[in-house]
């Protein structure tokens, strides 16, 4: 039986499921509209539908490398409770989904949706099973990779997943790469870097951090030939700030001794690459909950 696009629209507006699975469930059920309903719904589609559009904040950040220790992946799985995120099942499809990426080179989360799972469906198939059975909406929002050439990769889990790090360091002292390594991608989830360092800093960001000092200093009333001078200093402050090699290092319980002097003390010849952080969530409107609302709605 031809499968038209008119059949496809309505179990489309009846099961809420794509255009694609649709003509797939009235291809392998002959055009009858109700079958086809119900082979959606043993596969979970239906129900995986309905919960696309709710807020998954809650998760896993997966972190991978291989076993060269030179190449990292991090992926953020999202669910919609911190319930759900200790799930045993759930974790092990976030370690999974990050071996994948990391196997496979996979740097887009399309491609890795598309990807073989390893039981025969793909990991967007998964998923699908998956909110079928957990009840809540599950993404695979995002993927960050590192690679280092002649160096070492190493990877920071903190608060269970909650913020991953990588870090990459190439040079020469590979004897010390590794610890090193460590040592960094720790730093980077307790100090949150946005910038590798000063020349990398956006320029947006370095004028507007400039316009807003310059300002103050004119409203406490600096000299003006003196107000130049002043940002220099400000500047290099707010470096120490946002860029990962002048931040204080963070095993120095002095705050004296800064990431890159460290990287100098410890590893003379290496250098830090690049860095990946996620932290879960960050950038997700999270709905807020009013219990006492509820209730009264509830009552009312």
């Amino acid at each position: 039986m031809t499968v038209t696009a008119s059949m496809v629209k309505e179990l489309r507006e009846k099961t809420g499921v794509g255009m694609l699975e649709c003509k797939k469930a009235l291809t392998e059920n002959a055009g009858d509209l109700e079958k086809s309903i119900l082979w959606l719904r043993e596969r979970g589609l239906s129900r995986a539908a309905k919960k696309a559009d709710r807020i998954a904040a809650e998760g896993i950040v997966a972190v991978k490398v291989n076993a060269a220790g030179n190449i990292g992946a991090l992926v953020e799985c999202n669910c919609e409770t911190d319930f759900v995120s200790k799930n045993e099942d759930f974790q092990t499809f976030a370690a999974k989904v990050a071996g994948i990426a990391l196997e496979q080179n996979i740097v887009e989360v399309d491609a890795l949706l598309a990807a073989d799972y390893g039981t025969g469906t793909t990991v967007a198939d998964t998923i699908t099973g998956m909110i079928a059975t957990i009840g809540e909406n599950i993404k695979v929002r995002r993927i960050g990779t590192l690679k280092a050439d002649g160096g070492v990769v190493a990877g920071y889990s903190h608060m269970g997943g909650k913020i991953g790090t990588l870090v990459a360091v190439e040079g020469n002292a590979a004897d010390a790469q590794k610890e090193l390594a460590s040592d960094l991608a720790m730093h980077v989830a307790a100090f949150n870097p946005k910038y590798l360092d000063s020349k990398t800093v956006d320029t947006a960001d370095l004028d507007q951090e400039k316009a807003i000092a310059k300002k103050k200093l004119i409203e406490e009333g600096k000299p003006e030939d003196m107000i130049d001078k002043i940002l220099v200093g400000q500047m290099n402050k707010y470096f120490k700030e946002v860029c990962f090699v002048n931040q204080a290092f963070i095993k120095d319980s002095t705050g004296k001794t800064s990431v890159e002097k460290h990287v100098e003390q410890t590893a003379k010849g290496c250098a830090i690459k690049a860095f990946t952080r996620f932290g879960l969530g960050e950038g997700i409107e999270k709905k807020q909950e009013d219990f006492a609302a509820e209730v009264q709605a509830v009552l009312s």
